[in-house]
């Protein structure tokens, strides 16, 4: 059985090869709730599958992606990963986000995810 560390490290490796929604499917409970810093909770897998795809749809291209730390806490079941992404928009806006997002686990899938993040200026 993999530690919570691994999985989370797994989703962070199919983001890198481009397979988010692949990811979002294998490790997200169909009762998952996502919380964008300051938004309301998108409750349930079929509104966050929604969500995600529309993001996903919204990149012309990521110009790279970094893990800075990831961190566990096995007995409480939660994860944390600060990361950034280069990324260019289909409507030309390219910006470099970087966030830090905290997972709460059941069993194999993430029941709880929370983004905090910062969205700089768009890159020339």
């Amino acid at each position: 059985m993999s530690t919570y560390k691994e999985k989370i490290s797994d989703i962070y490796a199919m983001m890198g090869q481009g397979k988010l929604m692949d990811a979002f499917e294998k490790y997200y409970h169909d009762n998952v709730v996502m919380t964008e810093l300051g938004g309301e909770p998108r409750k349930g897998k079929a509104v966050n599958r929604e969500y995600e795809q529309k993001f996903v749809s919204s990149l012309k291209a990521v110009h790279g992606m970094t893990v800075d730390a990831i961190t566990s806490d096995e007995a409480n079941k939660v994860t944390m990963v600060e990361s950034s992404m280069d990324a260019e928009f289909v409507d030309g806006n390219r910006m470099k986000m970087s966030q830090v997002a905290v997972q709460k686990w059941d069993g194999d899938q993430i029941i709880d995810e929370k983004f905090y993040h910062n969205m700089n200026a768009p890159k020339n």
